[in-house]
């Protein structure tokens, strides 16, 4: 894609997520609720987003798809950039092994493949979102900003999928398990969920007809924060789960690899609201914690958590910023202490530890060196623990200085490193090879 068109998209994009949230206003305001809609703090949820009551036996088996109207597309002369979207729906397993809809798009680039062999494909992990239905990604390419009043939308992540589309790189994005698709509540940082929908959207996307994705194209996974752990675990589980889908390289950025220690980190934090969900999507995953929950949770914590559940990040911010989860509980204990004293919920935890199987692949682990809210300890520890199993790592530390606001000591990095992490993962699937720098981590920060 000509350098031109490239700093159009750039400056067309804010504006049309402005109209893209304009749009949605209109529509939600004046929609009918029929019988098979679905409405999310005032956002009716399109039909298609409702699971069918069986699904096909394969996992990444397309169960439906449609066109997707991106709400920044522009003219261009070998078609609309920066391509074509297409909106799926794709059965997967989730982490008790029963069969699961997740929702998600695919993009066909207008731009040709900048790098070396077949245009490869990308699978997108988003980041924390939300978890509300309202939230997911893929209808955040539509609408970029969701701006109610009753609920406040962004899909931030869509400047990262529009730069790998740029550079010719097919992009398939998953909105997770219990994301947009309207069964179930998302199972917010579930390792397992999240992996095989990420692994599952690559094999929908490659069942697509039409599309210049073939068996040959090269593939690599990208994700930041929650997408980080969901791609490191997509990278650890690839070869159990998906042998058919060979990674030519993953990004794994800030990683919620311990989430004992990450749930100590965000509890007080501006996004304080993503406990709630880390506790909604622990008792959709294990409905025998429910009961160990309830005992101890207060009125005030049971409504925050059934407020929270329906939530973006933008409500988050603006309902829970900085609360303590002692007022949540009924003898004023915190989440963190309650789980640490609790087998069962410590236990659950561990199980969604990072780092105690050795990734597929090339890995490219970006962690901010002042990031306090997804603590960079931990997503160190997990390139640690990479590297002790054999593991082709590239480390890199995010030299930003602290600037006393957690969220954005966490979100800085996402958008400073975002261009090398998307030059390393092109040099991947371009065939360019990679050498790890596992020796170097005792003088890393």
């Amino acid at each position: 894609m000509p350098a031109r068109q490239r700093r159009l998209l750039s400056a067309a994009f804010t504006v049309v997520a402005c109209l893209g949230a304009q749009a949605l206003v209109a529509t939600t305001a004046t929609a009918a609720t029929g019988s098979d809609e679905v409405v999310s703090r005032g956002v009716t949820i399109p039909a298609f987003y409702n699971p069918p009551a069986t699904l096909p036996a394969a996992n990444g088996a397309l169960v439906r798809s449609e066109p997707l109207p991106l709400a920044l597309s522009l003219p261009g002369v070998d078609g609309p950039l920066p391509g074509t979207a297409t909106r799926l729906m794709y059965k997967s397993t989730d982490s008790n092994g029963g069969p699961v809809a997740v929702t998600g798009a695919y993009i066909e680039p207008t731009a040709a493949w900048s790098g070396s062999g077949p245009r490869p494909l990308v699978a997108v992990a988003p980041g924390t979102v939300g978890q509300g239905d309202q939230c997911a990604a893929s209808m955040g390419l539509e609408h970029p900003l969701v701006f109610t009043d009753q609920t406040v939308s962004v899909g931030y992540e869509d400047l990262a999928i529009y730069r790998l589309l740029a550079e010719g790189v097919a992009v398939v994005v998953t909105d997770y398990v219990g994301l947009g698709a309207t069964d179930r509540l998302h199972t917010y940082v579930n390792r397992v969920d999240e992996a095989h929908a990420v692994l599952d959207a690559v094999r929908a996307a490659r069942s697509l007809t039409g599309t210049s994705v073939t068996a040959a194209s090269p593939v690599g996974l990208y994700g930041y924060s929650q997408g980080g752990g969901a791609t490191a675990a997509a990278a650890e589980l690839q070869s159990s789960y998906a042998p058919d889908v060979t990674l030519s390289g993953t990004y794994a950025g800030a990683p919620p690899a311990d989430l004992t220690s990450v749930t100590k980190a965000i509890d007080g934090s501006e996004l304080a609201g993503a406990l709630g969900w880390s506790l909604n999507g622990f008792l959709q995953s294990d409905p025998a914690l429910k009961p160990l929950a309830e005992a101890h949770l207060n009125d005030a914590g049971k409504a925050a958590l059934d407020d929270l559940s329906t939530m973006c990040v933008g409500d988050a911010l603006l309902g829970y910023a900085y609360k303590k989860s002692t007022s949540w509980t009924t003898d004023g204990e915190s989440i963190s202490d309650i789980i640490a004293s609790t087998p069962a919920f410590q236990s659950f935890l561990d199980e969604q530890r990072l780092g105690t199987l050795k990734p597929s692949g090339p890995v490219r682990l970006a962690t901010g060196v002042s990031d306090n809210l997804v603590p960079h300890a931990q997503a160190r520890q997990l390139a640690l623990d990479w590297c002790a199993k054999g593991a082709d790592v590239t480390y890199k530390a995010v030299l930003l200085p602290s600037v006393g606001s957690a969220l954005l000591n966490h979100f800085g990095p996402l958008l400073t490193d975002q261009g090398d992490a998307i030059s390393w993962l092109t040099d991947r699937l371009s065939g360019t090879p990679t050498v790890s720098n596992c020796w170097s981590m005792p003088v890393q920060l």
